[in-house]
Parts: C-alpha cells; structure tokens; sequence
C-alpha cells in the first residue's frame, strides 16, 4: 500500500523527475477543471434553460452532467496517485478509466440534448 505524506503524496519507490511530477499534477487539474466545467453545465442546463423540451428530460441531462462531473472529480485524485505510484516503481502507467467515462458520458447527454432540439422544432 501507498505510504502517504501530508495532503496525500506518495513516499512509496524513487522520486521521480520533477517534470513528470508537475506533468501529472498538470493533468490531474485539467480533470478538475474538466469536472467543474461538466457541473456548471448541468446546473445551468438543469435551472436556466429556456423551456426545450419537457422539464423531465431537461432536468435529466442537467442531473447526468453533474453526475459525470462528480464522478470525474472522485476519479482524478485516484488517477493522480495511481499515476504518481507507477511512476516512483518504475512500472507501466495505469489504465485511465476517465476517458471512456467522459467520451460516453459526454455523448449520452449530447444525444438527450439532440432529442431535445429535434422534439422543440416539431
């Protein structure tokens, strides 16, 4: 298991090169950001939306955007170490299970908003 140090930094192995290091920092704030981005979406979508469609569909996309969101922000800290762990070990980069999550996600809640559209223009 990780020996962890102060606000979750792992001790484990040989310190990398710093420039993986701040690299993995950069990404993991990127999921972040991504992640924020996803929740503003959703709650704007959820309570600002001109009347698209049903409330029932518009308040689905908005819930399913914050929940991709949500669970996008819990993953990329468990990314972080993971990445951070095999990087000290010298091992293989662990597989990333964030970005089919986001790709399927984000087309899930793109075809609800095409339905949307299509049903608003009828």
């Amino acid at each position: 298991m990780d020996r962890v140090r102060g606000l979750g930094r792992v001790e484990e192995g040989a310190e990398p090169d710093y420039r993986f290091t701040l690299a993995n920092e950069r990404t993991f704030l990127a999921w972040v950001r991504t992640a924020l981005a996803l929740i503003a979406g959703g709650v704007a979508v959820a309570q600002y939306l001109p009347d698209l469609g049903t409330p029932v569909v518009r308040a689905l996309i908005g819930v399913g955007l914050v929940a991709l969101g949500t669970a996008l922000a819990a993953l990329s800290h468990r990314r972080w170490r993971r990445t951070e762990r095999a990087m000290r070990l010298g091992q293989a980069l662990p597989a990333n299970p964030q970005i089919p999550l986001l790709a399927f996600g984000v087309t899930a809640v793109a075809v609800a908003a095409l339905v949307l559209v299509v049903l608003d223009t009828r």
